[in-house]
């Protein structure tokens, strides 16, 4: 048996929100329960809660008297009045010493889409990859960097491709592009988004003028990247646990006309394949943890990430990857269960709060544990 101070060393708090449509009848999300019934196999005590901002002082109170570590798994688009302080409430978790899975500044950091310029001149990232962060930088360095050719638009708020935008110089202009000169204002541009890899025309100005959008309000910011024509040969996603790699998904975009999202929503085609048939990527990842995390401003890597590459040809005609964008806020894995992430997450959640090494978890073990999961609820 444990005392209260052993129990409250062995107890996660798993954090959701309410309402979104990532959520079963029951009101939770489909693979909570899962992540639960592992966590209580491998001999912790797992508490599912609810989020609210107007709930935050009294979560902080009662977490940080009963539990050693958090596991977030809300989605921020789903938060009510923001996430800025959802985030604020789990940094004064983890200053209280809880073991954040993820910890806000790394799924801050790493999820951001400000990321990517983080990385350039890494080579994980092109070189010319740029941020802005205000209107007037933004409309004073865009002329200059679409000079160089086609460019990607990313808005950091959004998903599902909704405010990315491939840009390029609309052909029947016939300008010559100079790079380093920049391009004029009147200059009619053919942008295509890839929420749905719809296509409009718009002058430079007036695109411009469409994008302060995004970069008003809170976390506002676009990232400013080359256009990668492999993209149409498909992303590459690789969902990781911690520094492990659990498959990879090879999102190939609908064939014809401007397409090049890699959504589903945009008619991509998912495939699904083990680590083991991508050596090179997977070599590739693994061993850019390190740079990652040191351009990013982290060490831990997040409980349940997702990494997505977009294949390139480097200078001898051979393939290279380059990232696209991180995932870490609320990836899910809903229909995966068999590959046992599952019980990868709780190891990592065991490794980081327990000192003591995990013994073999027996399979009916796992199976009475099931058995003991409560109704979950706040």
């Amino acid at each position: 048996m444990f005392n209260a101070e052993q129990m409250k060393a062995r107890t996660v708090v798993i954090f959701e929100c309410e309402g979104g449509s990532d959520k079963w009848f029951d009101g939770h999300r489909k693979d909570t329960r899962p992540i639960v019934e592992s966590l209580l196999a491998r001999g912790l005590k797992a508490e599912v809660m609810f989020y609210r901002n107007e709930w935050a002082e009294k979560l902080l109170e009662y977490v940080s008297e009963r539990a050693s570590g958090y596991i977030t798994r809300v989605n921020p688009g789903n938060i009510a009045g923001g996430e800025e302080k959802y985030f604020e409430f789990l940094s004064a978790l983890s200053a209280r010493g809880l073991v954040g899975m993820s910890d806000p500044s790394v799924m801050i950091n790493l999820g951001a889409k400000d990321a990517l310029s983080k990385l350039a001149g890494t080579g994980l990232v092109p070189q010319d990859t740029f941020a802005y962060y205000d209107v007037e930088d933004f409309k004073a360095r865009f002329p200059v960097t679409l000079s160089l050719g086609e460019r990607v638009l990313k808005q950091n708020r959004g998903s599902t491709g909704s405010g990315i935008w491939r840009v390029r110089v609309d052909e029947s202009e016939g300008i010559v592009l100079k790079p380093g000169v920049p391009i004029p204002l009147d200059t009619r541009l053919k942008c295509t988004e890839a929420v749905d890899n719809h296509t409009e025309y718009h002058t430079l100005a007036e695109f411009m003028d469409f994008c302060e959008q995004y970069l008003v309000g809170a976390n506002g910011l676009i990232v400013d990247m080359r256009f990668l024509p492999r993209i149409t040969e498909g992303e590459i996603r690789v969902l990781m646990v911690g520094a492990s790699p659990v498959f990879v998904v090879h999102k190939k975009p609908a064939a014809g006309g401007e397409c090049f999202s890699a959504t589903l929503f945009s008619g991509a085609k998912y495939t699904y394949d083990s680590p083991e048939n991508w050596p090179v990527l997977i070599s590739h990842l693994l061993d850019s943890l390190p740079l990652i995390g040191e351009r990013l401003g982290f060490t831990q890597m997040p409980l349940l990430w997702t990494a997505d590459f977009i294949l390139d040809t480097d200078e001898r005609g051979t393939d290279k990857y380059i990232v696209g964008e991180f995932n870490c806020s609320c990836v899910g894995f809903t229909g995966h269960e068999d590959l046992g992430i599952q019980g990868m997450m709780a190891d990592e959640v065991y490794r980081l709060m327990c000192p003591e090494p995990l013994a073999v978890v027996p399979e009916p073990f796992i199976s009475a544990a099931a058995s003991m999961v409560p109704a979950l609820g706040c």
